[in-house]
Formats: C-alpha cells, structure tokens, sequence
C-alpha cells in the first residue's frame, strides 16, 4: 500500500467518525484541565455557526465529522487564523479543507487545555 493509499485511508475513517464518538475526549481534555462543557460547547458553536441546540442535535444523531462540517451553517473567516501543531502535523499546512477544519477544532480544545482565555481562542 503507497503512502497515498494509506492517507486517503484514514481520511476516510476520520471523515466517518462520528462526532459524538470524540465528544467525549474533547470533554475529558478539557476538564482534566479545571475548563467546562460549556467552554468546549462554545468552540464548537463558533466553529461551526450551529446553535447549542443544533449542535446537540448533531451529537444525538451521531453525526459523521463529514457531514457536521458539511451541513455547519457557517465556518468564521478568522478561524483560518489559527495555527500550530495537532500530532505533529502543522493546523495551517493541511490541504484537505476537511481534515483542516478538523484540526482547527483539535487545535481550539488543545488551547483550551492549556488555560488560554476563551477571547484568544476564538479569535476574538
């Protein structure tokens, strides 16, 4: 199997996760680190543009990452801002729009942790 194979490979099995299935690790990051449901609530619905209530919509019905970006009813132009490392890979080097917005929102619940102030995260 090329490199190019194995790529598109886990593209697809990250594109096909359910978001409601990371939830919980994004959750657990962040209050490991004294931060809130809320918080992390807050970056997805800034994200994304959805409401709290579209938003747990998504999460009960298991929403495939693919279809969550897809169907978001807004992506915030200054989210393209956000820059740095997820797992080694570089947030502002990735091509696949998909696979960026996904590591834009692993970038914002990583800043979470850390303790940055919610102002900073969202790039206000």
């Amino acid at each position: 199997m090329t490199e190019v194979d194995r790529k598109e490979l886990n593209r697809q099995r990250v594109c096909r996760m359910a978001v409601a299935g990371v939830y919980p690790a994004y959750l657990q990051k962040a209050q490991k680190k004294g931060r809130t449901k809320e918080e992390v609530d807050a970056i997805l619905v800034w994200l994304t543009g959805y409401s709290p209530e579209q938003l747990q919509d998504r999460l009960d019905r298991r929403t495939d990452f693919e279809t969550f970006f897809r169907e978001a009813p807004s992506f915030p132009p200054n989210a393209w801002k956000i820059t740095g490392t997820v797992c080694g890979v570089r947030v502002e080097e990735v091509e696949d729009e998909l696979m960026r917005k996904i590591r834009c929102l692993d970038k914002l619940v990583d800043e979470l942790a850390k303790g940055w102030a919610m102002e900073k995260i969202l790039r206000a």
